[in-house]
């Protein structure tokens, strides 16, 4: 029998028991080397079906413990509810709300929830400073020349190389580099659309989109978004007539967290190459997965090259690097002419920088550390949100990326909410910020890619004791 079999066959058994109750919360599981006993197999196999049930929340590890049976498993809380389509022409994008969360982004005292970014703790930033020193000593003109408008061939090659932990087949050719994540959406926009042309994205969704989509002069339809399966195929089907392009986030999306099944990327590939529409297709956290391997971008079914794919190392290594990619697949040479036309060139020495770091080998050594200590800090705050958040809180489960979100009692205001949190120096992000329409009002999304400790803890009791204080 196959080893994949094995090990799915292994973890099935086990989850049944976690499920029947066989096993309890918080009880520890037989020992690898028990189980391999048991079963005849290798050291790996075992290992690999314990890795599926972590990523499912099933089990965590307890330093020179063993494994155990998460408490996270039997979670009395609910998934998000998933939103209705709504194509009415009620917009707004709530513009000062958002001016007012950044503006406490650079408060040093306060536990913030909201930024979304890594903490500068789980960086791997000496080993960054060593490579600046080392390219700028080795950089022709020390960085300061024009590079080609495609952007550094190192960095293009080594995207390319790192595509195959996808069964991506892209070569540097297929490159074409951008100041971080956003701005790579922002090529890909202005290269597929017109002003007054309509786009289709998730919802609720990372306002940076819906802003800056909105700035283009675009139309948005927010498609219902499943906190777990993500966007309604179904409701895309309904709007195709209406759409000349669609952006979404298939991997870990923010603010939900959700990741597209495999079949359901296909069809979505398949549906929109069949209608000529476009797919730009933000990939910004596929690498930070909590299970075993990673899941494919839609880029992965593409044959017709009508998925433009966007990356950055934004939220895994230098947020401030502002590096970061677009492989436009059959719109290739208009996103080099808009690049040109808008920035001429990439600065060169960043892109040196990290193509350097995932040349040696350092990346999938940093990505691994970060996604275990991201996943635990998941567990930890999961555990803490039951313990002192209102009972009918309904919660995401994301596996992976480093964001929750979280549906509160109807009654609660959280842009309200958020003013009374920042007097207790405790800041998150208000869901009315993720989508143009008057709604996720009682939601939020809270960052946990922040360094777990007891004021962190107490933070987020603090926050649950003054949602209970609303409803009273």
């Amino acid at each position: 029998m196959p080893r994949e079999i094995l090990y799915l066959k292994i973890a099935r058994i086990i989850e049944d028991q976690i499920s029947s109750g066989t096993l309890k919360t918080g009880e520890k599981l037989p020992s690898i080397r028990t189980i391999q006993k048991i079963y005849n197999v290798s050291i790996n196999t075992v290992k690999q079906a314990f890795l599926e049930l972590e990523s499912k929340s099933l089990i965590e590890s307890k330093p020179k413990s063993g494994f155990y049976v998460s408490h996270s498993f039997h979670s009395k809380l609910e998934l998000p509810s998933v939103s209705q389509l709504q194509l009415s022409q009620q917009e707004k994008t709530p513009e000062d709300l958002i001016s007012k969360v950044f503006n406490t982004l650079t408060h040093k005292d306060f536990t913030q929830f909201a930024l979304g970014v890594v903490d500068k703790s789980m960086l791997p930033i000496a080993k960054l400073n060593k490579g600046v020193v080392k390219v700028l000593r080795n950089l022709e003109d020390s960085g300061t020349g024009y590079e080609p408008a495609q952007g550094n061939i190192n960095l293009r090659r080594n995207i390319a190389k790192w595509s195959f932990t996808w069964d991506g087949h892209l070569t540097e050719d297929d490159i074409v580099t951008t100041s971080g994540a956003l701005n790579a959406l922002f090529y890909a926009l202005i290269t597929v659309t017109e002003p007054g042309d309509t786009v289709a994205i998730e919802s609720p969704v990372y306002f940076g989109i819906l802003q800056m989509i909105k700035s283009l002069g675009l139309h948005i339809i927010e498609l219902p978004t499943h906190p777990v399966t993500g966007i309604s195929i179904e409701d895309l089907k309904k709007v195709l007539p209406k759409i000349n392009a669609c952006c979404f986030v298939t991997n870990f999306n923010n603010p939900l967290g959700s990741c597209m099944p495999e079949e359901n990327k296909k069809e979505v590939v398949h549906l929109l190459s069949k209608h000529n529409i476009p797919l730009i297709e933000d990939d910004l956290y596929g690498d930070i997965f909590f299970g075993v391997s990673r899941p494919k971008p839609c880029k992965a079914f593409d044959e017709t090259g009508n998925v433009l794919w966007c990356g950055s190392v934004s939220k895994t290594l230098a947020p401030g690097y502002r590096v970061g990619w677009v492989a436009p697949g059959k719109f290739k040479e208009k996103t080099i002419r808009k690049k040109l036309l808008n920035t001429m060139s990439s600065p060169p020495l960043y892109q040196e920088v990290i193509a350097d770091f995932m040349e040696h080998g350092r990346y999938e050594h940093h990505l691994r550390t970060l996604r275990n200590t991201l996943y635990n800090n998941c567990l930890h705050f999961k555990k803490a949100i039951e313990k002192y958040f209102p009972e009918n809180t309904k919660i995401s489960n994301p596996q992976g990326g480093f964001v929750l979100w979280l549906e509160l009692d109807p009654k609660i205001d959280t842009a309200i909410l958020y003013d009374i949190a920042v007097q207790y120096k405790i800041g998150f992000a208000p869901g009315r910020m993720f989508t143009q329409h008057n709604r996720y009002n009682n939601c939020m999304r809270l960052n946990f890619a922040i360094k777990w400790d007891e004021k962190v803890e107490e933070s987020l009791k603090t926050l649950g004791l003054l949602i209970k204080q609303q409803l009273q």
